[in-house]
């Protein structure tokens, strides 16, 4: 099994393509994935740089593991993000994954910077790539554009050309996104349509053995059966459900809109025929979509609209523009809550689809005014409207999923998050709100780090993340997280160390976070979850900034990092970083314990 070792960089302003060999150093130390971008970003960017000029980079990053085991491949877009100035990596599937890895050849991705004169698409074929123009492809959606295509394609939509601040990367027609925090933009801000990859080899078997079949256990035997749509079954069951722009923590029409409601809708699914099937696929009148658990909490519930096929729609609607729908949600909701108080003046409410609808395509074209300011993220709109108390956001990107006023350990996962609030870092509530006990706060910072360290190390290897951690949690002490295929590319390592990288990669990406300028300030509890939630026998709950900043100092301390969130000199030392620190990256002397003499 040969391991790609090189890196094509291109500069779209000089329009040069070029292949380098990678530090051995780098490859040993980060692997590739989260990590490899990670450790290049920091060292390619100065501290300040727009996420939306030319000089910000732009990576397609693939992991040694990406095509070569079980689960749907991954593939990673790393930025900086233009939502929230922070370090940015998002992930997706697909077809497009696998075939960007085998177009590739020795290569492990793709490192863009500049910006072209006019529209380009770049073309990955052999181990090398070419530019092309794209300028009939300006202006069409997602759809449109992967269908100008005969293979694999990655490329934005109009959201993208407009420059909106959470617009996505999609491949598949729509059907998979890298989602959150704006790297779509990115794309658009270098003038960069698409990236389509072709590789004979595509659609052959590959990888992947028996002793490794993650579709025989727990994980694989759910993502079979549900995806992720059942997610919102999941939050509405346990209270922690975003409803009506957060100020309920469940929803009547839940069950309207989760997994036997979809299944009911659903004409196919994504993969058919394969071991494991994808999505449901959902026919709707803007088109075929593939509806992600996101989808039913995020414009459903989040909107107070039970009609599923109403939601379906504006799924689609997102899907196709290149909106992450998520962010795309708590916009319209933020806008329904500021209508309701006074803060604007907008005919729109909670429950009624058609406006919602309206809405998302004024913020994807920026055709008017509150779309404009909207396309920008909810903190631009607070800033300029108020309403600041009314959807929950940290560091500029506003919160997913589950509503954490019942799992503090999830408030501190979203705080701590290196782009933002982000649910996929760590999720301590699935164990949280079933504990027989409250947990400490020790308990808590040690479930989040837990997670964020084994994602950070799996999402290097760019393995799908149910596959992985399934892996993981069943593999022997030999064969943990693809460390038998890790073996064959020479690459294995213990238990230990492949923890090790994880850790090591979230300090990278929280180096590169602290030289932008975020500190504890900015890992904070958003001002709507010190609100009460409403609904059933939660009625009055929420968080204490007090106790929360307690908890916060127990993560810092289990960290190594200061009172302040910076990384000390000694936990940099322990991680091999003591020579990527750069001198205007401020660095924590000692922990807490230390300054007072523990």
């Amino acid at each position: 099994m040969a391991f790609a070792d090189k890196l094509l960089r291109i500069d779209l302003s000089a329009r040069t393509v070029e292949s380098e060999q990678i530090p051995e150093s780098w490859l040993r130390r980060f692997i590739g994935g989260k990590g490899l971008s990670a450790r290049y970003l920091y060292d390619e960017l100065a501290p300040g740089t727009d996420p939306l000029a030319p000089e910000n980079a732009l990576l397609f990053m693939c992991g040694p593991l990406t095509g070569r085991i079980p689960g749907e491949s991954r593939y990673s877009v790393v930025t900086k993000s233009p939502l929230t100035g922070t370090f940015l990596d998002s992930y997706t599937g697909g077809t497009f994954p696998e075939s960007l890895a085998g177009a590739l050849s020795n290569h492990l991705g793709l490192l863009v910077t500049g910006s072209a004169s006019d529209p380009v698409t770049i073309r990955i074929a052999d181990g090398d790539a070419t530019i092309e123009s794209a300028g009939e492809l300006w202006g069409k959606t997602v759809p449109e554009t992967c269908e100008n295509f005969d293979s694999p394609t990655s490329c934005i939509g109009p959201a993208g050309e407009r420059l909106v601040r959470y617009a996505t990367i999609a491949s598949d027609g729509g059907d998979h996104h890298a989602a959150r925090g704006g790297s779509g933009a990115v794309m658009g801000s270098k003038n960069l349509k698409a990236v389509v990859s072709e590789w004979s080899e595509f659609g052959e078997e590959t990888g992947g053995t028996e002793d490794h079949d993650y579709r025989s256990t727990d994980i694989g035997k759910w993502q079979a059966a549900s995806e992720t749509v059942e997610t919102i079954d999941f939050a509405n069951e346990v209270g922690v459900l975003p409803t009506k722009g957060w100020q309920e923590s469940s929803f009547e029409g839940a069950d309207d809109l989760g997994i036997e409601s979809i299944r009911e809708s659903a004409i196919g699914r994504e993969r058919p025929g394969e071991d494991v099937s994808g999505g449901f696929r959902i026919e709707s009148e803007e088109g075929e979509t593939v509806p992600r658990g996101a989808t039913s909490i995020s414009l459903g519930a989040g909107l107070g609209i039970d009609d599923f096929d109403a939601v379906a729609v504006l799924g689609a609607l997102c899907d196709s523009l290149g909106l992450d729908l998520i962010s795309a949600g708590n916009a319209v909701a933020w806008t329904m809550r500021a209508a309701e108080k006074g803060l604007i003046e907008r005919d729109i409410e909670f429950s009624d689809d058609e406006p919602a609808r309206a809405l998302l395509e004024e913020i994807a074209a920026r055709s008017s005014p509150l779309g404009d300011t909207l396309a920008d993220g909810i903190d631009a709109a607070t800033a300029q409207c108020g309403g600041e108390e009314l959807i929950p956001t940290v560091k500029g990107m506003d919160l997913p999923t589950y509503d954490p006023r019942r799992s503090p350990s999830m408030a501190l996962a979203y705080a701590t998050s290196d782009r933002g609030a982000c649910h996929r870092r760590a999720r301590p509530v699935l164990e949280e709100v079933f504990a027989a006990e409250e947990w400490s706060d020790e308990r808590r910072a040690e479930a989040v780090i837990a997670e964020q360290n084994l994602r950070s190390f799996l999402w290097c290897l760019v393995v799908d993340d149910f596959a992985g951690e399934a892996l993981w949690k069943n593999g022997t002490e030999a064969e943990d997280g693809g460390n038998e295929w890790l073996h064959e590319i020479g690459f294995g390592r213990s238990r230990e160390e492949l923890l090790r990288i994880g850790e090591r990669v979230w300090t990278m990406t929280r180096l590169f976070n602290v030289r932008e300028g975020f500190s504890r300030e900015d890992d904070l509890l958003p001002v709507a979850l010190q609100k009460p939630v409403s609904g059933d026998d939660r009625d009055g709950e929420r968080l204490e900034d007090e106790s929360f900043a307690r908890l916060l100092s127990a993560y810092y301390e289990r960290r190594e990092w200061d009172e302040q969130g910076r990384p000390t000199q000694a936990l940099l030392s322990r991680l091999e970083l003591d020579n990527v620190v750069d001198q205007q990256t401020p660095i924590g002397m000692k922990r807490r314990s230390e300054e007072n003499g523990g």
